[in-house]
């Protein structure tokens, strides 16, 4: 399994907006700015993340994104089910399997799909914002 950049663009900007929308909606164009992403292409990807129920988009004047839910609800296997589909080292296809092709997925391949979808979904947006936060803290005492 390789994710794409749209997943980890798609990663980022959530993480970013976990970051920002704490105190108020923020612009799609203030992401991009930040996390150095195309508008266009970040538009693609936030089209998924609403349809996927995972942020809403508010029009006007004050308008912008946030989270439909806590961030400490919102895991990074769910983000990257939503926008790249299944979480998958290796697609089985069970039609034509011998015993050595059943063994091996069984032991092997199922496994390793689990053990992924499994981690994925022990990350939350939360998470990675306060460990962000943390290290931004880290840079500033440093200077200081």
């Amino acid at each position: 399994m390789k994710i794409s950049t749209k997943g980890i663009y798609g990663i980022k900007a959530m993480v970013d907006l976990a970051i920002y929308s704490e105190k108020h909606k923020v612009t799609l164009k203030s992401i991009c700015e930040r996390q150095s992403i195309s508008e266009r292409y970040l538009e693609q990807i936030f089209a998924l993340l609403r349809k996927g129920g995972l942020i809403k988009g508010v029009k006007g004047a004050q308008g912008g994104y946030i989270l439909i839910k806590e961030a400490k609800e919102i895991t990074i296997g769910e983000i990257l089910r939503v926008v790249e589909g299944e979480i998958k080292a290796v697609n089985i296809e069970e039609h034509n399997m011998d015993n050595l092709d059943k063994c091996i997925a069984e032991n092997l391949w199922e496994k390793l799909n689990k053990t992924i979808n499994d981690f994925t979904d022990e990350i939350t947006l939360e998470f990675l914002a306060q460990k962000y936060k943390e290290k931004q803290e880290e840079i500033i005492m440093y200077y200081i």
